[in-house]
């Protein structure tokens, strides 16, 4: 059996593999076949394809005690931005795909979405809880541009007065203001910002596609001046990459108008182990083995742990230490205090809209 190639990172990508997914009989690879040719050393561009597929339902529930909303939607499958600690790969492997290249790459959208959420929301049973988007993949990663199907979510909710908070990394997010500022004015809408890191060099690699990191700073800016409740999330912290960073990213964050923030420990679920491991030895070989070492310390001697509770902060000495830094830096740069920041969002103006035909009321 021949090798495979050695990894190769591709220019706008961040995984620097297409391992094949979990679920398939057979596991593919690339070989050298001998026939090497001037310029097979540059791996070619790869270009970005998108489906559009027609669910049936687009609000998603779930019960897990560590976090903090128990509804979500997600407009897209895989995401552009390429992001390659992003713990949302493995589920590719679920449509065939990979969790590699496969995953920034082979997009799937749902053009349907603001239709099926107009319908979940006036069925009779239904119980009006804030619903959170970018819990998975980015509402807006670059094709958003384009199909504008979170911004036609936004407007089914502002319609039916229903709360909603985003996390993205990207300054598309500035676009919908115009929905967004009236809304949290009503306490309906708040914003969250993922600034993994202020080195612009890191982030070209890290996550390739992604606003860069003054361009997020800004955004938070805008998001803030606009009235809308803005924070940052620093994650996730990478032992040894960017966690020296944290201090100074809330700082900056805490600069532009952010009342609040958050942070996640690196989390390698599944295939993203592998591909996360290729990227360091690729892009940071010098720091790779010790990275490794202190998540593992961090996660009971094991890259990663599901366990609720600990999978989001790990435990041991650093994860411990890590806490405490970040809760210093929030108390004195008075983040996560006062109303702005711990305002919970309004669910007791929800009410779908009149529509044409419905049976007024007598009250």
């Amino acid at each position: 059996m021949d090798d495979p190639l050695p990894p190769a990172a591709r220019k706008g990508r961040g995984a620097v593999t297409n391992p094949t997914g979990r679920y398939e009989p057979a596991e593919r690879y690339a070989v050298d076949d001998g026939w090497e040719l001037e310029g097979d050393d540059i791996p070619p561009p790869l270009r970005t394809s998108v489906t559009m597929e027609t669910p049936r339902v687009i609000i998603t529930t779930n019960d897990s005690p560590d976090i903090p909303f128990t509804q979500s939607i997600n407009p897209y499958r895989g995401c552009e931005h390429g992001c390659v600690y992003c713990f949302a790969r493995p589920t590719h492997a679920y449509m065939g795909l990979s969790p590699g290249l496969d995953f920034e790459s082979k997009l799937f959208a749902k053009p349907n979405a603001p239709e099926l959420l107009e319908t979940e929301l006036r069925k009779p049973g239904y119980r009006c809880q804030v619903i959170a988007m970018g819990t998975n993949t980015d509402p807006y990663q670059p094709i958003e541009r384009e199909l504008k199907i979170t911004r036609r979510i936004l407007e089914v909710l502002a319609a039916y007065n229903h709360p909603v908070c985003i996390t993205t990394k990207s300054a598309l997010v500035a676009r919908d203001l115009d929905i967004l500022a009236p809304m949290a004015a009503r306490g309906l809408a708040a914003v969250a910002v993922s600034v993994t890191t202020l080195d612009r060099e890191l982030a070209r690699t890290l996550e390739p596609r992604a606003a860069t990191p003054p361009k997020r700073l800004e955004t938070i800016g805008r998001i803030a001046a606009a009235g809308v409740p803005a924070s940052v999330m620093t994650a996730p912290m990478i032992p040894f990459l960017n966690d020296a960073e944290m201090e100074r990213i809330l700082e900056a964050a805490a600069e532009k108008g952010a009342t609040s923030a958050g942070y996640v420990l690196l989390r390698l679920p599944l295939e993203l182990k592998a591909l996360f491991e290729e990227w360091l030895n690729t892009h940071a070989p010098g720091k790779a083995k010790h990275v490794l070492n202190q998540l593992r310390e961090s996660r009971g001697g094991q890259l990663y742990v599901s366990e609720f509770g600990s999978r989001m902060r790990g435990t041991g000495v650093f994860a411990e230490l890590m806490r405490k830094r970040f809760q210093r830096a929030c108390e004195r740069l008075g983040l996560n205090r006062g109303a702005a920041a711990s305002r919970p969002l309004d669910t007791s103006q929800f009410a779908p809209p009149p529509r044409a035909g419905d049976q007024l009321k007598l009250l």
